[in-house]
């Protein structure tokens, strides 16, 4: 079985890994925490880093650093991982959906205006998958109403917008570090800022609100949202290598265009001129008049022992917030169709050029047998 995507832990990783176990700076303080924040904040040109346990966890620190309350709305995109909504709901407010650009997958800027009342108080932009989101229109409509905005880049680790690295467009950044992302540290993740405001409240969030004055003493309420050393180690690691890790997914997208090319039920990803695509995963769209969704593309290549993963479900068609009286008659048909007809194929990287023939060559014949 090919799989879906798989991480690769260098010598560097291990080394670190063992300097921890060998001092016993295994826990929540010690050299690579701070060295990892360091320098993924050095690299993403941004002053601050906070480590946390998590790329949802970022997420909601982010949006507590933000003091949200219930009466504040935060625009997101409907086509994401649940965690974003999550992040709103947990720190009281609410998440206000938007439908997708239909190339890229992010969220569509042209919508958001429409959705600006007096309630909104931050815009939560999704680097969908790798390719970042256009960022000038956010930007313009952010300062425009005052709005604070969030980015979660979980999914795009050196991806680049006009030649700024994501996570550095915005007020507050997000990343994710998860086994399956392009820098890992098995679980883990980052919440990046340019205000020393934001990055002193991230730091008390993530730590139970401890006071630097009397420990045990609180003011506010905070969560054990900590990384550890061990962690922090690996992601180093990584990190140190990253260049060659972005430039290892851009040549599996550019190996799988070439192979793809001509496949006429499909729609492969793009790169819009002002973005630097870290294709996070290769995803790919099964076009209309094809009478397959991805479900049953799944099952297809599965047969032929490749994994694959299907695209997010619109947050606006999530069970749970139905119960919640959320998102109830909206509708969002690009999120929609994402969600039917796209899923992404083997990215990981230690994936091969044999490998991808075999998966180019197997969804060939899958088409041509729905022809």
């Amino acid at each position: 079985m090919i799989p879906v995507c798989e991480p690769v832990i260098g010598k560097k990783e291990i080394e670190y890994v063992n300097d921890c176990l060998n001092t016993g700076w295994v826990s929540s303080s010690g050299k690579y925490l701070e060295e990892f924040e360091k320098k993924w904040a050095e690299y993403c040109g941004v002053k601050y880093g906070i480590s946390v346990s998590n790329g949802t966890t970022a997420l909601e620190v982010a949006c507590g650093c933000i003091n949200l309350n219930k009466e504040d709305e935060v625009i997101i995109p409907s086509f994401t991982i649940i965690s974003c909504a999550l992040a709103v709901i947990y720190n009281h407010a609410e998440p206000v959906l938007i439908d997708s650009d239909s190339e890229i997958f992010t969220l569509d800027v042209n919508q958001i205006e429409e959705r600006i009342n007096s309630k909104t108080k931050a815009i939560m932009v999704v680097h969908i998958y790798g390719h970042p989101c256009d960022m000038d229109p956010v930007l313009k409509i952010a300062k425009k109403y005052n709005l604070t905005i969030i980015e979660d880049a979980a999914e795009a680790h050196g991806a680049e917008y006009k030649g700024k690295k994501c996570g550095s467009l915005g007020d507050i950044s997000c990343f994710s570090f998860y086994a399956n992302k392009i820098i890992t540290t098995g679980e883990g993740g980052m919440v990046l800022t340019n205000d020393a405001g934001y990055a002193e409240k991230a730091r008390a969030l993530r730590n139970l609100c401890f006071k630097k004055e009397r420990r045990f003493f609180h003011e506010e309420l905070g969560n054990n949202f900590r990384l550890t050393n061990l962690q922090a180690a690996i992601g180093l690691g990584q990190l140190e290598r990253i260049g060659e890790l972005v430039e290892k997914k851009r040549w599996i997208a550019a190996t799988y265009n070439e192979k793809l090319k001509d496949v006429k039920g499909i729609t492969i990803p793009v790169e819009r001129s002002w973005a630097k695509n870290v294709y996070w995963m290769y995803g790919i769209l099964i076009k209309d008049d094809i009478k397959m969704d991805a479900v049953k593309l799944a099952e297809e290549l599965y047969k032929s022992g490749i994994e694959t993963r299907p695209f997010f479900l619109g947050m606006h068609e999530q069970p749970v917030f139905h119960k919640m009286g959320l998102f109830e008659g909206e509708k969002y048909p690009v999120s929609e169709k994402l969600a039917r007809k796209g899923l992404y194929l083997p990215s990981g990287l230690s994936l091969t050029e044999k490998e991808i023939f075999y998966i180019s060559v197997s969804l060939k014949k899958i088409f041509e047998s729905f022809s």
